[in-house]
């Protein structure tokens, strides 16, 4: 099993968030390799700060992830956006614990290497990511929008 080095920052004034063992283990549910992790879970002023100098988009995104290294090992950091994972619980009809979990599964895949703007890569990195976020005993994350694409 991979070693993971983990470091979890709370910057955010949202209430419940998971605790540091939840992200532990959603972690290293998708961990290949040992890896240095830091998570830092902040508001929305911070996240659109950060994906506006670092990805050009102006607003707040649930989830960043920023590898810092891969050799020896994954070095990196990987940042959410509490109010937005939130609010997208809520309109996904997922609990918050489930969609952090998924995007800290997403999050690890991404310091992986895995992406998901080319289609093909995409279909890879979803069907990794909803087999280990089932395995961890949540719903398929993807399982409304497969449902609408079946019905559209």
């Amino acid at each position: 099993m991979a070693k993971l080095s983990l470091a979890v920052q709370y910057a955010s004034v949202v209430q419940d968030l998971p605790t540091k063992q939840q992200f532990r283990k959603w972690a290293n549910s998708a961990l290949r390799i040992d890896a240095e992790i830091a998570l830092r879970i902040v508001d929305e002023a911070e996240a659109r700060d950060l994906n506006r100098e670092y990805r050009g988009k102006d607003y707040a995104t649930n989830v960043l992830t920023f590898c810092l290294s891969e050799e020896p090992h994954l070095i990196g950091d990987i940042v959410f956006c509490a109010p937005v994972v939130m609010r997208e619980a809520q309109e996904q009809n997922k609990t918050p614990e489930a969609h952090f979990a998924q995007l800290t599964v997403h999050g690890v895949l991404h310091l992986h290497g895995y992406d998901h703007e080319i289609e093909a890569q995409a279909e890879l990195m979803e069907t990794l990511e909803t087999e280990i976020v089932m395995q961890l005993g949540y719903p398929d994350p993807y399982l409304s929008e497969k449902e609408a694409a079946q019905h559209g």
